[in-house]
């Protein structure tokens, strides 16, 4: 059988909307339809105060579509660009009437069941060091007593299993829940876990975001005090429905010193400054070298720009990450540094990183907040 776009808006019409019993097929609501092999992806488009409300019609929409013969792999994501404004059109404030509950209050994307609190690790441009300050970042919150998770949500380029020295593949728990993968007394999950390593990820937004969201709520993480989420680069999908979808305790934006980099940070910053996510701060990596030989420091990407950046910018400035070959060689080795030496300066550096990251989660568990973009 050769799967069409009308065999999926046939299944869709058995998935019926909560406000009005409408079928999501009839709905206007389904983009473009992708179909590959019996896999089958395609996108819901809601307003933008709708996603946990359209959370189990997304998981019904799945449900319907893999009863399909011939289909092997589903993904849908729930998509929204903007906020309805005052112009907007009778049907979408009907919807978000509808929606609404006691007093006009509408419902805000839930949290992840047992994890107290969720942090991203961002920045604006590849290539700084992201992945490296989040595993160190991560491991130094659970040296500091805290129950810690991590999510990989760089779909194109999933560095995670590789720092943490982890292969193999998760278990099903039940259903589709999967169970986390472990490592130095952390939670981790992966998109590189679920495929092969040189396996590229040649995947449009809705792909991407239903990836996103079935990592993060589809996956048995227990009880964490903070869930630390590796943030692909740049200010696009991933980074709105992280925003979009979960109430996010606040980002940490890493950046090294030089000009170039530190304009994309600036946009990162300004980011999620956007979608009111707390900024808990900036981190310099690679900060400067100190040749092991002499002992002589050399600032080969500038020196401060990060500092400089957090004070224009009036967030705090969490410290400077050396460029240095023993965070390089544990993080290639799957051991990190904070890890495998902590009682190096390295490590301690984290650790300092991590202390002030911590007490800025110690305010109450924000929403999630209503994504405007303008």
């Amino acid at each position: 059988m050769v799967l069409s776009r009308n065999d999926i808006l046939r299944a869709l019409e058995l998935v019926k909307l909560p406000a009005s019993g409408q079928s999501l097929a009839a709905s206007g609501r389904i983009g473009d339809v992708l179909i590959d092999d019996g896999k089958v992806i395609f996108a819901i488009g809601i307003d933008a105060t709708e996603a946990a409300a359209m959370e189990p019609v997304r998981k019904a929409a799945e449900s319907a579509v893999s009863g399909l013969p011939g289909v092997r792999q589903v993904l849908v994501g729930l998509t929204a660009d903007k906020a309805p404004s005052a112009s907007a059109s009778a049907a979408t404030q009907a919807r978000r009437q509808a929606q609404a509950g006691p007093g006009g209050a509408v419902p805000k994307a839930a949290g992840v069941p047992g994890v107290k609190q969720i942090i991203a690790v961002a920045s604006g441009k590849g290539g700084v060091g992201k992945s490296t300050t989040t595993a160190n970042l991560a491991v130094a919150l659970a040296t500091l007593g805290l129950k810690v998770g991590v999510l990989d949500a760089d779909i194109y380029g999933p560095s995670v299993p590789k720092i943490f020295g982890i292969s193999g593949k998760p278990r099903l728990v039940s259903g589709r829940t999967l169970a986390p993968m472990e490592a130095y007394g952390l939670k981790i999950m992966s998109i590189g876990f679920l495929i092969d390593e040189e396996t590229p990820m040649i995947w449009r937004g809705p792909m991407v975001i239903s990836a996103i969201t079935q990592m993060l709520r589809e996956v048995a993480w227990g009880e964490l005090d903070v869930l630390v989420v590796d943030m692909p680069p740049g200010t696009g999908d991933a980074q709105l429905t992280m925003a979009q979808q979960t109430p996010l305790a606040g980002a940490v934006i890493v950046s090294t010193p030089q000009d170039l980099a530190l304009l994309d940070a600036r946009r990162g910053v300004a980011m999620f400054r956007k979608v009111e996510v707390p900024i808990l701060g900036i981190v310099e990596n690679m900060s400067y070298f100190v040749c092991p030989e002499c002992g002589h420091r050399s600032d080969i990407f500038a020196h401060g720009g990060a500092r400089h950046e957090a004070e224009r910018q009036g967030v705090p400035f969490l410290g400077e990450i050396p460029l240095a070959m023993p965070i390089r060689e544990t993080s290639d080795g799957g051991r990190p540094i904070v890890a495998s030496d902590p009682d190096s300066a390295h490590a301690k550096a984290y650790l300092a990183i991590a202390r002030q990251v911590r007490d800025g989660l110690s305010g109450p568990v924000r929403a999630a907040p209503r994504i405007v973009i303008e």
